[in-house]
């Protein structure tokens, strides 16, 4: 919490860069009285968020368009900012980076969205023009995040985020009522009748995550796949990776995730998935049975051909790790990333999409070296590059992004939901949050749970 208010504090003091095409920080709009406010999930503080009524967003500049919301969700990447793992959050900003809603105010330079349709909200701000926009790598847009900060650390930009601290440019997010989307000709794509919202809103970040996670990392016919981390995008990956033609899933995780993915994945592919619990092992040099070796016996002794890491940098394993991150000598922990190093086979490839902040130590580039490991960091996923191809999967039923949900929630619990769904009780793995808009559940979608 220190730290994250000191790098907002500093950054305020040196200043944003001059790159930035749309304005930053916009976290909170004026009040105009009790008519002009919301509800909205906001942050107060490490390990305490609360619903909120706040200002309703306002049109800033001319490409901006006002979403009222009719559905959002809680991402694990929201957990880092619930622990005070990401720097330079400010008590009050509202979260939610995956949302979908109705047009209700469209800016005057904005001439591909029309007030009263539906749209989903890539989980980035892009701006469109950039080398990188132009690319489709939406997700490293030059335009659209100004933070010093971020751009020093990483030797380069990433784009601007809803609802995800200022160290990515300060935009209020989607767990509210209303939404301001800047560049909204770009950061929108409409929905069509045969998709509901509990299918589109994940084409926001999720399905395009998970995706893009097995398409950069190039999992190919025939390869067995590590997966760490059973979570949405872990899930998801797995049905994606089996897509590509991967004959062995196995998925690294412990209880109760293990259990959803045994009870909930396709039941035509299940022949086709391992489940290793990682409580269940030792890990470290030992003559135990840890999750490398056991990953080594399930894939002819040599270890799978892809390992994909779908949990994070903040979930420390052993005391070591726990100690330096607690006195900031290092971000993220590198015991999951040392696992899938250690486990593939000579030559194996490892992709990196769970959220890591910064700095580790204890990497074990010997191995990664001596053995040819391909260790590839799939950055924020481009949604730009894939939310349409994804899109025509769930319209033509290739895809069916309701397995991964497990829960629909109303707004006004939220805050209760995030612990919940910190703490996994009741087996909580994706949910669909709705709101006072939100149209009657469609089929498929679990019965409403209120807390």
């Amino acid at each position: 919490m220190a730290a994250s208010q000191a790098a907002y504090a500093a950054e305020k003091y040196i200043g944003h860069d001059d790159n930035a095409a749309t304005t930053q920080d916009v976290s909170s709009f004026p009040d105009a009285g009790e008519g002009d406010r919301m509800n909205a999930l906001v942050w107060m503080g490490k390990n305490r968020v609360e619903i909120a009524q706040v200002p309703k967003p306002k049109i800033v500049e001319d490409r901006d368009v006002i979403l009222k919301v009719t559905g959002t969700t809680v991402c694990g990447s929201d957990l880092h900012l619930l622990h005070g793992s990401i720097l330079q959050m400010s008590k009050g900003d509202i979260l939610g980076h995956e949302f979908c809603g109705v047009a209700e105010v469209v800016g005057r330079q904005v001439h591909n969205v029309t007030v009263g349709k539906r749209y989903v909200a890539s989980f980035q701000i892009a701006c469109g023009d950039c080398f990188y926009c132009k690319k489709q790598q939406s997700s490293q847009c030059e335009k659209t995040n100004a933070n010093s900060m971020v751009n020093a650390m990483y030797g380069g930009r990433t784009a601007g985020i809803f609802g995800y601290s200022h160290l990515t440019g300060g935009f209020a997010g989607g767990q509210a009522e209303y939404v301001r989307v800047p560049f909204g000709d770009v950061n929108l794509l409409e929905l069509p009748d045969d998709v509901p919202d509990e299918k589109g809103l994940y084409l926001s970040d999720v399905l395009a995550t998970s995706y893009h996670c097995v398409k950069d990392t190039v999992v190919a016919k025939g390869d067995s796949v590590a997966i760490f981390g059973a979570g949405p995008v872990g899930h998801m990956a797995g049905i994606f990776a089996l897509g590509e033609g991967a004959r062995k899933i196995i998925f690294v995780d412990t209880e109760p995730r293990l259990s959803y993915i045994r009870d909930n994945f396709p039941q035509h592919l299940v022949s086709n998935v391992e489940l290793v619990d990682f409580k269940k092992l030792s890990s470290g040099i030992t003559n135990a049975e840890t999750v490398v070796s056991q990953l080594k016996k399930l894939c002819d002794d040599r270890g799978p051909d892809v390992a994909l890491e779908c949990a994070a940098g903040e979930y420390a394993k052993g005391w070591i790790h726990w100690l330096e991150m607690a006195a900031g000598a290092e971000t993220d922990t590198s015991e999951i990333v040392n696992e899938m190093i250690e486990s593939v086979h000579s030559y194996g490839r490892c992709g990196i999409t769970g959220v890591y902040v910064g700095y580790t130590n204890h990497f074990n580039i010997g191995s990664l070296m001596q053995r040819g490991i391909r260790l590839i960091g799939n950055g924020q996923a481009p949604v730009h590059m894939h939310w349409k191809h994804l899109l025509s999967a769930i319209q033509s039923k290739d895809l069916d992004p309701l397995q991964m949900v497990s829960h629909r929630v109303r707004l006004e619990d939220l805050d209760k939901v995030y612990y919940m769904f910190d703490n996994k009780e009741d087996n909580m793995q994706k949910v669909f949050v709705e709101t006072k808009f939100s149209a009657p559940a469609a089929p498929g979608c679990p019965p409403l749970t209120r807390y």
